[in-house]
C-alpha cells in the first residue's frame, strides 16, 4: 500500500482507506482492510456506523487512523464539544485522529465553530482538524478562523464522472498542503461510471493493465499526490480488490484514454453559487443540513 503525507503533518496515511457511508458489512471487512494496510477508517455521526467502526478497531486502535465527522446542526461551541464526546463514546476510544466538519453551516459563525475545534485539540480529544464539502473560499474562511491549528484535509466527492473539485478545490488544497479525501471515488457504484462509458474504455484499460474496473477507477483518482480515497467495501473480497488499487500507477496514455472517453460532470460557478444559497437558506430556517 502506497502512503501519502497528511496535509502539512508528518503523518503518512494509506492512499486507499475505508469508507462507511451507508455501510452494512459488519466489522470483519473493516478488520481485513486494516490488516491489508487500509488503516484509515472514515465515519460520521450521521452515518450511524460509529459503533461498528468502534467494534472493528477494538484491540487495534493504535494501528488505525480514525476519522469521523460532526453534523452542521452541532456547530455551536458547546454542541460541538458534546457531539465529539458522543462520537468518542460510540467509537469506544479516548481520542479521534481527524475530526471533520461535515458541511459548511451558514447559520453558525465559523469563528465559533473553529474555537470549539481548537478547544477539542487542547483537551486531547482530537488530534487534527478537517472539513468536508467545503469550497476553496469556505476553506480560506475556516482557516482564517483558526489561531493555533491548520486544516489538514477536505473530504469531497471525486471520481471519473464527478470532477467539480478540479476547478478550484483541488488546486487550492495542493497549494496549501491540504489533503483531499475523496468519497464516492467509484461514483457510488461502477454502473454509474459505465453509464457514461459507451465504448467500455474503463474495461479495456483494465485489461491492458491487468486490473479490475474498480481498481482502475480508484487509481485514476490517486494520480494526484494530495488525494486519498475511501471506497466502501461491504465484503472481504471487495476490500481486497479496493486495496489492490494501490501500489501501481496508470500511465499518462491510459489516463488520457479515460479522460477523453468517459463523460463527466464539472459544476461551474453559477450552479455552485445557487446550490450554496439554497443550502444556506435551509440552514437559517433550522433544517439540519
Amino acid at each position: 500500500m502506497i502512503c501519502k503525507v497528511l496535509g502539512n503533518t508528518n503523518i503518512c496515511l494509506p492512499e486507499v482507506g475505508l469508507g462507511t457511508w451507508n455501510y452494512k458489512g459488519g466489522a470483519e471487512p473493516l478488520r481485513r482492510g486494516i490488516a491489508l494496510g487500509a488503516c484509515l477508517i472514515d465515519t460520521a455521526e450521521s452515518y450511524g456506523t460509529e459503533e461498528i467502526v468502534g467494534e472493528a478497531v477494538k484491540g487495534r486502535r493504535q494501528s488505525v487512523f480514525l476519522a469521523t465527522k460532526a453534523s452542521p446542526r452541532h456547530f455551536r461551541f458547546q454542541d460541538l464539544v458534546l457531539a465529539a464526546d458522543q462520537s468518542l463514546r460510540r467509537l469506544r476510544t479516548d481520542y479521534i485522529d481527524l475530526y471533520q466538519l461535515h458541511w459548511p453551516n451558514c447559520a453558525v459563525p465559523i469563528e465559533e465553530t473553529m474555537a470549539a475545534m481548537e478547544r477539542l485539540v487542547e483537551l486531547g480529544k482530537i488530534r487534527f482538524i478537517g472539513v468536508s464539502n467545503f469550497s476553496a473560499s469556505e476553506l480560506r474562511k475556516a482557516q482564517a478562523a483558526l489561531s493555533k491549528n491548520r486544516i489538514i484535509s477536505n473530504q469531497v466527492r471525486y471520481s471519473l464522472v464527478e470532477r467539480t473539485i478540479e476547478r478550484g478545490v483541488l488546486p487550492y488544497c495542493k497549494q496549501n498542503q491540504i489533503s483531499v479525501i475523496a468519497f464516492s471515488p467509484l461514483a457510488t457504484g461502477l454502473q454509474n461510471i459505465k453509464r457514461r462509458d459507451p465504448r467500455n474504455v474503463l474495461g479495456k484499460v483494465g485489461t491492458l493493465v491487468g486490473k479490475t474496473e474498480a481498481q482502475v477507477g480508484l487509481n485514476w483518482c490517486l494520480r494526484h499526490e494530495s488525494v486519498v480515497v475511501i471506497p466502501k467495501a461491504a465484503s472481504v473480497d471487495h476490500g481486497i480488490e479496493n486495496c489492490s488499487a494501490s501500489g501501481w500507477r496508470l500511465s499518462p496514455q491510459h489516463i488520457k484514454l479515460l479522460d477523453l472517453n468517459i463523460g463527466f460532470r464539472c459544476r461551474r460557478g453559477p450552479e455552485l453559487f445557487l446550490r450554496k444559497i439554497a443550502r444556506c437558506a435551509l440552514q437559517r430556517f433550522g433544517h439540519n443540513l
